[in-house]
């Protein structure tokens, strides 16, 4: 069912220590009508690399998930906040991200029962080992995980995190992203010891993006990620 009264709130999320100067990142918070009733389920979106929270796929998602009364989180990095493309040392990154996860038990009396946390290309990649560490989920969703290395499926594979999981775990990937070839991701996921779900979408990259022939208009493929994600989760939480 669709909340038709969720409210959108701008917050700060303090840092550890600055980083180039930023000492706070910003994030949206997507707040549904009636929270903190229901099942209260949380979630933390974060961006790629050379993108921001602004990014349309990352913007959507959340926005929907929070009219699906969700509890959702889209945030900055570091660098994206600086005006930086670069991305920051992955420990930045995962420290940047456990304190979004702080902003969800600001309050609480209102924290979520259940957690989610995801992202796409490199935020999904920060999610994975934030989960794979000390971070508490009920489950991960990757969008456009970046497996290996551009068009080397057999170099550099970053599966290690992927084995220290403990909670299920959502690949959302395109049929023609060359960071990661879905025949490399199907072995590594024989050795991935929790449950796993690979949804794939036709002819779409490492951003989820499809090209002009294939006819789709981005907001569908948007949609159909939205989809595969809030099934999973209510799959999940036996919903």
């Amino acid at each position: 069912m669709v909340e038709p009264s969720a409210r959108f709130q701008e917050v700060q999320i303090p840092l550890d220590e600055p980083v180039d100067g930023v000492a706070a990142v910003s994030g949206v918070l997507g707040v549904p009508e009636w929270w903190p009733t229901g099942s209260r389920v949380g979630v933390v979106l974060a961006h790629a690399s050379g993108r921001d929270m602004n990014d349309p796929l990352v913007e959507g998602i959340q926005r929907r998930l929070t009219e699906r009364k969700y509890l959702a989180l889209r945030f900055n990095f570091p660098f994206a906040e600086a005006g930086k493309s670069r991305a920051d040392a992955m420990p930045v990154l995962e420290r940047a991200f456990r304190h979004a996860v702080a902003v969800l038990s600001r309050d609480p009396s209102a924290a979520p029962a259940h957690l989610f946390v995801g992202g796409i290309g490199l935020g999904a990649q920060v999610a994975v080992r934030a989960a794979a560490t000390r971070l508490r989920v009920d489950g991960v969703f990757a969008l456009g995980y970046p497996l290996h290395a551009r068009d080397e499926p057999t170099k550099h594979v970053r599966a290690e995190p992927l084995y220290r999981l403990v909670a299920p775990i959502l690949f959302v990937q395109g049929s023609r992203d060359r960071n990661c070839d879905l025949d490399t991701l199907r072995r590594t996921l024989t050795r991935v010891g929790v449950p796993k779900t690979l949804h794939v979408i036709p002819e779409a990259d490492n951003m989820l993006a499809v090209p002009r022939r294939s006819g789709r208009p981005a907001e569908d493929v948007h949609q159909e990620t939205l989809e595969a994600v809030d099934v999973w989760m209510r799959s999940v939480l036996g919903a």
